[in-house]
């Protein structure tokens, strides 16, 4: 007489099937995972790519950092500096500046700051630091700046990061952002107290840095935006 196996013996998986389908169902899990966490990431990068279309917001200034990066340059390639000096000028407080942040990682999947770090040099990069420094710890609306020592020492450091750029192995001196930072200083008594944080910070004398780092053209120029500006 045959003797027939059990139906629970029949049924069992031997050890190496057990091991194959244990690896597959591993391997399918972590499939669903990542597929998964890539579908959140679209959903929220959708969600916020439709605050882009209001002007003015986090999300909007998000996108336009993103732009300059990838550059707007006419011959091309490169990085937009001014764009990004304008936006984070923009840009009322360094909560909100926060939320922009926040807002780049969703809309992009990557990190505002360290594609700032890739971006920039490291004089334009401690350039747009200042400029978020200046600014007060909260607000939604962008007022006239503050003036006080930090504002001043902000300013002096714009100057020093302007003056220290470097073009690959060339010094150079970066006009824009001395521009940009005699645009902002709203009178001359202002501007004295940035040559005096000038001075303590860096003991050099921020005129004499001036005239060595500008043409006698735009530094007459660049006085000139001084010296229309009120005393007090």
């Amino acid at each position: 007489m045959t003797q027939e196996t059990p139906i629970h013996q029949q049924d069992e998986f031997t050890l190496e099937e057990k091991v194959k389908y244990g690896i597959l169902g591993v391997i399918l899990l972590g499939g669903s995972f990542f597929i998964g966490r890539k579908l959140v990431r679209r959903a929220k990068s959708y969600s916020e790519e439709k605050k882009t279309y209001e002007e003015g917001n986090e999300a909007t200034y998000a996108k336009q950092l993103k732009m300059a990066f990838e550059n707007d340059m006419w011959f091309g390639w490169g990085t937009d500096e001014e764009a990004i000096r304008k936006v984070l000028r923009a840009v009322p407080s360094k909560e909100y500046f926060r939320r922009v942040i926040n807002s780049y990682q969703k809309l992009y999947s990557r990190s505002l700051m360290k594609d700032m770090q890739d971006e920039l040099t490291s004089t334009e990069y401690s350039e747009m630091l200042a400029i978020i420094g200046a600014k007060p710890e909260r607000g939604n609306v962008l007022k006239p700046p503050v003036l006080t020592a930090a504002q001043y020492l902000s300013w002096a450091k714009r100057l020093k990061a302007a003056f220290t750029i470097t073009y690959g192995p060339f010094p150079g001196t970066d006009e824009d952002a001395v521009k940009a930072v005699f645009l902002e200083i709203p009178t001359q008594a202002a501007f004295a107290q940035v040559i005096a944080a000038y001075k303590k910070e860096y003991d050099d004398e921020l005129m004499s840095d001036l005239k060595d780092e500008l043409t006698i053209f735009e530094f007459v120029t660049m006085m000139n935006i001084i010296t229309k500006k009120p005393k007090v």
